[in-house]
């Protein structure tokens, strides 16, 4: 029997039992409308490639332009190259786009060289080029065998999806059930497609093979499950229509094992030139035809692209003459065509496309890698060098390259090193513990040289630290190696430089005095002098009370060479070292990036370590619903790689604002889960940490005795603990905790010690809180508002809203209480606005107490308010008063869950409350006013 079947699209006519798939993603998709994306799944074999294709058809009969793409497994690597296949027609109209973008994409595209483009830039660009080609013709994106297209690529998909409504643009991916897929998260509906039910399953069968004898219809019915691939394709492994009748297929084989076998018969019945040429394909990848025949003469196999026929009339590829591309049927056919073919010939396909594929020193590198059996130190390097540019990328991937650099390297110290840069990169950055470790061992049973021993020293030391946590034994053994190997103190030493990061995040993790004193020295000593992170950390993450505010130029610098950049390694040290001089705002669109690199399978530890600098500066800047959803991706980020050692940022987190809104419990408990983890490890900050969410439980309860404790545990009062980096978090905290507990003179101490230390200098929040602590312990009225009102004029003093609103909290309380009646109620208004809009309801309350004890009335306020509720916010006010579910809500009035709970967060504070429950009472006490509208 001849493998011809139906899914070739238009060549056997229309589809069996699909009609209704058809007309519901013709639907979902908006084709003809407006657009849309949809992602079709389903196991394979199950006609993800039919339905593409028939849809296909049908789209350009009614007049859409279609583009085609399919990820490749060997290309998957390589970023943007599925992007390449999608806008390879297009390279006319990249002139159309601006030039940013049109320099973006093509650098990103390959048709440029230069720097690797940001990628939200490379995806408005893809945005603006695809609108602008629909405005003239619509269009449909086809991406087959999504799980294999490059990370970059479909991330930029995903922003497309997100956006194709309204644009008569339609993307629709494909994709095998259960594969992680970077389209995934949102990006669009999905759609499964299911096997035939049974009685389209018997009527292909029927229809296609007439001939069948009855038992073995049955026992193929039986084996396929409805599966379309397996009905077509099983009954040409069988000798003749009434031969044995499918028994020589093991049934126990996975379905894809059963249909490799059966395109690899198929494969092998073909003409040895064509099986040469598809065995090129398959390992190239792309099906750039001009690739094929320049890497087929390079290995002088006297074939030509002619001796492709045999496997195009057989329908296992197709030709696109329009790009120049030659594609595989199925992803199957690929796996059959490699399966198929020999170890050397494998070998001797990679090392023609490696002299091909000069200009493309990754790809090349890992031809050559899959070509080379004996060490090899040329090739070794090449992989190295590829490595560090997809590393530098932000891709996980460059482990993997790094891995194979090892295994090719002869043996000697430079085997030893790549080893160890290996487990190094597993351990600190992506996130791969357990290969680490496995890596670790067998570096150490090589010649060891200083690099080795120093990235050897820096991965075990984060092994300790997500194991057993020994803050110590980590430290001892960084320093060793740093103090014993024959590095010169090189600053341009790579593994040095590596190696003294991570003993800077071992110091800052201890929180002690002498944990620094090793890091300081053998910066003095670096040649010609330090690097300016190094240099940076060594002031703003160790004691910025008293050095932090020296290191300003440094980070200036730091930040200003950000902009573009892509390494998650540079962005990530940058932002630990602008964490306690509160510029985490400088370095927020760098950190989206690497969160961004992250979701789309980049560096796990870099991804989680945006994440944590992203929820700092939520929490500092009253993001507190972004920081919460940031927080618990963060916990199921370390759950799901073991860095255990790093979720108590994300704990803290959490604690810290359930402690502002007034979730004592819950805020204490998650507070001293963290203290217990870290105090056995001598994890000293990560319980400061933990203190400090508890201190502030503490106060939001009235606990003042419980708070002073706390914070007291971070940093004792009047003085600003040396190399505590978080005291400078908690100096507030322990000034109104020991006014309220009558310390004055503790109080008082501990502003001489902020103003000694000159920590007003640090940010526009220090400065903040020195005068407003020095306000809060002031001997008489006139000398405390004249500091409250300095601290509230402090410039960018409001964009810290929770500190700004307590101190507006503080200082309406002390104008009330010195008899400033009228003058306090503004202030404190202004702090109860913001506390509601936050949800900081234990603020809220004290403020509105203290308006009330000012004379103010919610009452009153509230009919004013309540004019101010546009008719659908009323009309949701109303549901929700009455008892129902945003759920509820949203089904009645034919709106989306997360509308209504948005309209529910503006009425809160027209109306003047914190809570649903009391949404009765406030629109009652506004029901004249409400009838009018």
């Amino acid at each position: 029997m001849t493998g011809s079947n139906s899914f070739e699209h238009g060549t056997a006519g229309p589809l069996v039992g699909r009609d209704s798939d058809l007309r519901r993603i013709r639907d979902l998709l908006g084709l003809g409308a407006g657009g849309g994306a949809l992602l079709l799944s389903g196991d394979a074999g199950v006609g993800k490639t039919a339905v593409l294709d028939a849809l296909a058809e049908a789209a350009h009969v009614q007049g859409t332009r279609v583009l085609r793409a399919a990820g490749v497994q060997c290309e998957a690597n390589y970023s943007y190259s599925g992007l390449n296949q999608v806008l390879y027609p297009f390279q006319d109209a990249l002139g159309e786009l601006k030039a940013p973008f049109r320099s973006a994409l093509h650098v990103a595209l390959g048709f440029e060289s230069g720097s690797p483009p940001e990628r939200l830039i490379v995806s408005n660009a893809v945005l603006l080029l695809l609108r602008t080609v629909a405005a003239r013709t619509p269009l449909l994106l086809i991406v087959d065998d999504l799980p294999w297209i490059d990370r970059a690529s479909a991330a930029v998909l995903g922003f497309v999806a997100r956006r194709t409504t309204g644009i008569r643009v339609s993307l629709l991916a494909a994709s095998r059930s259960g594969s992680r897929s970077l389209y995934d998260g949102g990006a669009s509906t999905e759609y499964r497609l299911q096997p035939l039910d049974k009685e389209s399953a018997a009527h292909l069968v029927s229809t296609r093979f007439p001939d069948l004898v009855a038992g073995a219809r049955r026992r193929l019915l039986s084996l396929a499950h409805g599966n379309p691939l397996a009905l077509l394709e099983l009954p040409s492994a069988l000798p003749t229509a009434r031969g044995p009748v499918l028994d020589e297929v093991p049934a126990v084989l996975p379905l894809s094992r059963r249909l490799e076998t059966v395109f690899g018969s198929r494969v092998t019945g073909l003409p040895q030139p064509s099986q040469r040429l598809l065995l090129v394909a398959a390992l190239e990848g792309t099906g750039d035809l001009g690739v094929l025949q320049a890497a087929s003469r390079q290995a002088n196999d006297g074939y030509d692209l002619d001796d492709l026929a045999p496997a195009e009339r057989d329908q296992l590829v197709h030709i696109d003459e329009e790009v120049r591309r030659l594609r595989f049927r199925h992803p199957l056919i690929r796996s059959a065509v490699v399966g198929n073919s020999t170890s050397s010939e494998r070998r001797a396909v990679h090392a023609a496309l490696a002299q091909v594929l000069v200009d493309q020193p990754e790809r090349r590198a890992w031809h050559l890698g899959e070509a080379t059996l004996e060490p090899d130190e040329n090739v070794a390097a090449l992989l190295e060098h590829a490595a560090r540019i997809t590393l530098r990328r932000g891709d996980a991937g460059g482990m993997r390259t790094l891995i194979r650099s090892a295994d090719l390297t002869p043996p000697g110290p430079d085997r030893g090193r790549r080893l160890a840069e290996a487990a190094y990169v597993g351990a600190e950055s992506t996130g791969v513990l357990p290969s680490a470790q496995r890596l670790l061992d067998e570096a150490r049973h090589t010649a060891p040289d200083h690099k080795s021993s120093l990235h050897s020293a820096a991965a075990t030391a984060f092994l300790i630290l997500n194991g057993d946590g020994d803050i110590d034994t980590a430290h001892r053994l960084l320093v060793c190696a740093i103090e014993t190997g024959t590095h010169a103190y090189d600053a341009q030493d790579k593994a040095l430089v590596d190696t003294l990061d991570a003993l800077a995040l071992i110091c800052f993790f201890g929180a002690r005095h002498d944990l620094w004193q090793p890091y300081y020295q053998a910066l003095q000593r670096l040649k010609p002098e330090a690097p300016l992170i190094l240099s940076a950390l060594g002031k703003t993450f160790s004691d910025p009370a008293r050095a932090g505010a020296a290191a300003s130029e440094e980070l200036d610098e730091l930040v200003a060479e950000l902009a573009g950049v892509t390494d998650p390694v540079q962005i990530t040290r940058t932002g630990k070292a602008a964490l306690y001089l509160d510029r985490l705002g400088d370095v927020r669109e760098a950190a989206w990036r690497v969160v961004r690199m992250g979701r789309d399978g980049g560096p796990a530890r870099r991804y989680m370590s945006g994440l944590i600098h992203l929820c700092l500066d939520d929490y500092l800047t009253g993001r507190w619903d972004e920081a919460a959803q940031l927080a618990d991706e963060g916990v199921q980020l370390c759950e799901t790689h073991g860095y255990n050692a790093f979720a108590w940022y994300f704990l803290y987190i959490q604690a810290i604002l359930a402690a502002a809104r007034g979730e004592a419990d819950e805020a204490e408990a998650t507070a001293g889960r963290i203290i217990r983890w870290a105090v056995p490890r001598g994890a000293s900050c990560a319980a400061h940490h933990g203190h400090h969410a508890a201190a502030v439980a503490a106060l939001g309860r009235g606990d003042f005795a419980g708070a002073y404790e706390h914070a007291n545990a971070v940093s004792p009062a009047g003085s600003l603990a040396s190399h505590v980096p978080h005291a400078l978090w908690v100096t507030m905290d322990l000034v109104e905790a020991a006014v309220r507990t009558d310390r004055q003179t503790e109080a008082a101490a501990h502003v001489r010690a902020m103003r000694e230390a000159g920590v007003a200098a640090i940010s526009s929040r220090h400065a903040l809180l020195t005068e407003a602590s020095a306000a809060l312990c002031a001997a008489t009225d006139d000398e405390a508002l004249q500091l409250f009102a300095k601290a509230l004029a402090v410039p960018g003093a409001q964009r810290w809203p929770f500190d700004f609103a307590r101190i507006q909290l503080a200082y309406g309380e002390r104008l009330r209480r010195s008899r400033a009646t009228t003058e306090s109620r503004g202030p404190l208004s202004a702090a109860l606005s913001a506390f509601e809009h936050l949800g900081a309801r234990p603020w809220a309350e004290r403020a509105e107490a203290e308006l009330r004890a000012a004379g103010w009335s919610r009452r009153r306020t509230e009919t004013s308010k309540a004019h101010t509720l546009t008719p659908q916010e009323l009309e949701i006010a109303r549901l929700a008063a009455s008892g129902l579910t945003n759920k509820q809500i949203a089904e009645r009035l034919f709106l989306s869950h997360r509308t209504v709970g948005a309209h529910l967060y503006q009425v809160y504070p027209k109306l003047g409350i914190t809570s649903r429950a009391m949404l009765r009472d406030a629109l009652e006490s506004g029901s004249a006013s409400q009838s009018g509208h």
